[in-house]
């Protein structure tokens, strides 16, 4: 089995590289949010430097990790990580969009739509940054 097949035939979808991905993309927001916490509420920071500070982070421990261990590329790093990080704030515009047309514009919980949002915007930078950042 090569990198990139599915875990098992019934799964189709998985794969290894998704899996990582995955796991990673999920390092990189316990980052985010634990930073956020103590640059806003140890620290003082204003919420808006400290969600850039944070963000930043987990991105960069994002993108640090896929190409270490997920893509495994070294090459073009500086044009790698400009890649990667436009592929981490398109999917914050992507969240955004989304919650503001399923929750804003059709009144469903925030909260809904934000746990929803999840896996595509996953699948949607997994294949963004598969192709164009790690391609």
């Amino acid at each position: 089995m090569t990198k990139t097949e599915p875990l098992a035939a019934r799964d189709g979808l998985i794969s290894r590289s998704l899996l990582r991905y995955a796991v990673i993309g999920a390092s990189g927001v316990l980052l985010d949010y634990l930073l956020f916490l103590l640059l806003f509420n140890v620290i003082g920071l204003h919420p808006q430097l400290a969600n850039a500070i944070s963000t930043t982070a987990g991105i960069t421990n994002n993108f640090v990790l896929n190409a270490l261990f997920n893509f495994r590329k070294r090459d073009r790093i500086l044009v790698r990580f400009l890649r990667f990080y436009a592929v981490g704030l398109a999917g914050i515009a992507l969240t955004f969009l989304l919650l503001q047309v399923f929750s804003g514009w059709l009144g469903i919980d925030p909260n809904l739509v934000k746990a929803g949002s999840l896996p595509v915007v996953l699948i949607f930078q997994y294949a963004i940054n598969k192709k164009w950042s790690f391609g």
